[in-house]
């Protein structure tokens, strides 16, 4: 299982759920569903996530660190304000809102199962192994920013 560590693009794993997503929908078309105001919602959704992970790239820009997810061992600052004063992975938290937004479009109840398994892939693959390595880069420093801010919302 450690193979998987850190290997996929979160960017490209977020593809491969929204084609996912739209493969159930597709196979499974028997769980639509529409509701006035349903177009709104996704656009409001979507626009939210977008501005919440690009507050993030930003964040790590300023900060001069890598947003390489994949690379943490390059990471050369901890960045705990702005967005990362409220969640630990805004690009992350950014990416889901899109991926909820895009299963708003579908109008798929089935497709919504997958949502809880792109959390799960993110936390085991992605978010545990880039949490290992900013405890061995900033220690305590990681350690008292992990207790105040939560790791999704």
């Amino acid at each position: 299982m450690k193979a998987l560590e850190l290997k996929v693009p979160p960017v490209i794993l977020t593809l491969l759920f929204g084609a996912a997503m739209w493969a159930v929908s597709r196979v499974l078309p028997s769980g639509y569903f529409a509701f006035p105001g349903k177009v709104l919602l996704f656009a409001v959704v979507l626009i939210a996530g977008i501005v919440i992970a690009l507050m993030g790239v930003l964040a790590f820009r300023r900060a001069g660190t890598t947003v390489d997810p994949r690379t943490p061992h390059k990471t050369n600052s901890l960045v705990v304000n702005g967005v990362y004063r409220h969640t630990r992975n805004p690009m992350y938290v950014g990416f889901l809102m899109i991926l909820a937004a895009w299963w708003l479009y579908l109008g798929s109840v089935f497709a919504a199962l997958l949502l809880p398994l792109y959390v799960l892939y993110m936390n085991r693959f992605q978010i545990k192994p880039e949490e290992r390595h900013m405890r061995d880069l900033f220690g305590d420093q990681f350690n008292q920013y992990a207790e105040r801010v939560r790791r999704w919302l």
